[in-house]
């Protein structure tokens, strides 16, 4: 069942969206070559406690982290290790957070120094379809319309739309109905109405969409062994018209700016 939310309850998570967006620019600077993804799990868990937060992946479904950390192939759920980073590397970091009783979710993928041309590109195609399915997130679309425009953004650039992963409901819950593929058909899904509240996040491949799992049980890979990204962001629909509850600005405080440089084809 999809549960529709108030305008109160619509700040709240708009609160917790943005102690993500917040973390992830806390963090923003310490991606760099050298930095230790267990390291920068500990300074998320320690900033978000200390803002009034509970780290809302830690213990969900048994995950032992606050942040997923997702590196070059891994597509999602990657689990914070001790093996640093390295120039070249691009990370997607995937944080949730439970604050005064609802949630906030949403991820960025970094680049770690300077990134080959062909796998910047592949971040800025997503990060444009992100937006372009949120322009579709409206009252009177259906779920189909948000996949559609993700899916032929990326495909048309010959990149692989992630079938097994799908954006979600958010709420008093991290993972609420209904899902959002990212792919699927224009007038198809679930009907979009004031007071939804859904994460967007696309999960693009440089190659195949094909994914597997590693024998950690939550590592999400691309089949092909190709660099993945990943971006999200918390949306809720007020007056018919998509409302963004996260930011990446403090993302681009920290960095100086968008280093992918957004704008639609």
């Amino acid at each position: 069942m999809i549960y529709l939310k108030s305008a109160e309850e619509i700040e709240l998570i708009r609160q917790a969206a943005l102690l993500v967006s917040k973390t992830l620019g806390m963090l923003a600077k310490e991606v760099v070559p050298g930095a230790v993804p267990l390291q920068l799990d500990k300074k998320a868990e320690e900033f978000i406690r200390d803002h009034g937060g509970v780290p809302a992946f830690l213990g969900l479904y048994n995950f032992p982290n606050t942040l997923c950390i997702s590196i070059n192939e891994v597509v999602v759920h990657g689990i914070p290790g001790t093996k640093p980073l390295k120039e070249g590397d691009i990370v997607s970091i995937d944080c949730g957070v439970k604050l005064n009783g609802y949630m906030g979710d949403h991820a960025y993928t970094f680049m770690v120094g300077e990134v080959s041309p062909e796998v910047k590109k592949l971040l800025k195609i997503t990060l444009e379809s992100l937006y372009l399915g949120i322009d579709q997130c409206k009252a009177g679309n259906r779920i189909g319309d948000i996949g559609y425009a993700i899916q032929t953004h990326t495909e048309a650039h010959g990149y692989g739309v992630v079938r097994e992963l799908v954006g979600h409901g958010l709420g008093r819950q991290l993972h609420e109905e209904p899902q959002v593929p990212n792919y699927g058909k224009r007038g198809k899904g679930k009907k979009i109405e004031d007071g939804l509240v859904i994460a967007i996040e696309p999960m693009i491949n440089l190659g195949t969409h094909r994914v597997r799992q590693l024998k950690d049980g939550w590592s999400i890979v691309t089949a092909d062994g190709k660099p993945s990204a990943h971006f999200e962001h918390n949306v809720a629909v007020l007056n018919g018209k998509p409302e963004i509850l996260s930011t990446f600005n403090f993302i681009y405080e920290a960095l100086g700016g968008n280093p992918l440089e957004y704008f639609v084809y």
